[in-house]
């Protein structure tokens, strides 16, 4: 028996048993899932022309043939991807850390599978290194004793007009204490919005707002109570 996505074998709305009145459809089979790893590209010894071996990483993304001749891509593993910065209206590709959360299921977190709306924590550094050339001044300094440890400024000759353009960009901007506390750490909470498992990427968006708190609430509330069992 293949995996069918058909209704045949449902009941109706009123409840009563549905007789199959024909045989299943090409436009209904399924496959398995991708199951898509947090993992790195395998490298395998492959020799060349002159018997000399090199390391070849292996596709890690495979082609589906599809019904009408459309592809899909099948990441198998990945450990990167495009994620977006919304308030700084800035995408940097970057790496995938950890995966932290999914709300469909906690066996999905322990394998770490990335899947759409999984929420993951990603490498900080290209975004840390965009603000710091965009506004001239670090982001994600640790406090101690309730001061920051180092000046914020990074001394640098600039021309004035440079200056000039920097002050303008600082004048009315602030980033969310919830956000530079991650850059402390090195790391940012981010939503996955492709499907990896079809589109063969893992691209996303940084976590802000509200939406960060309901999600920073909701693994807290797991983490204690993992704790109590």
């Amino acid at each position: 028996m293949g995996i069918s996505r058909d209704s045949l074998h449902k009941r109706r709305n009123t409840g009563g048993k549905q007789k199959p009145w024909r045989k299943k459809r090409k436009y209904e089979l399924g496959r398995q899932p991708a199951n898509t790893k947090l993992a790195a590209s395998h490298a395998k010894d492959k020799k060349d022309a002159e018997g000399k071996l090199h390391k070849v990483t292996t596709g890690d993304v495979r082609l589906v043939r599809c019904r009408g001749g459309n592809m899909k891509y099948r990441a198998l593993r990945l450990d990167h991807g495009n994620f977006s910065w919304g308030s700084e209206n800035v995408t940097r590709k970057t790496r995938i850390m950890d995966v932290t959360y999914n709300a469909s299921n906690n066996e999905l977190v322990r394998t770490k599978t990335l899947v759409k709306s999984a929420v993951v924590q990603i490498d900080a550094a290209p975004f840390r290194a965009w603000y710091q050339q965009h506004y001239g001044k670090k982001i994600g300094i640790k406090v101690k004793n309730g001061e920051k440890v180092e000046s914020e400024d990074i001394d640098e000759k600039r021309s004035n007009a440079v200056a000039k353009k920097l002050k303008e960009r600082n004048a009315k901007h602030a980033v969310a204490e919830n956000i530079d506390q991650q850059f402390v750490t090195g790391r940012l909470y981010a939503l996955v919005t492709s499907r990896p498992g079809q589109c063969g990427r893992c691209d996303g968006y940084v976590l802000e707002g509200k939406e960060l708190d309901f999600y920073l609430k909701k693994m807290q509330k797991k983490k204690s109570k993992a704790a109590a069992e």
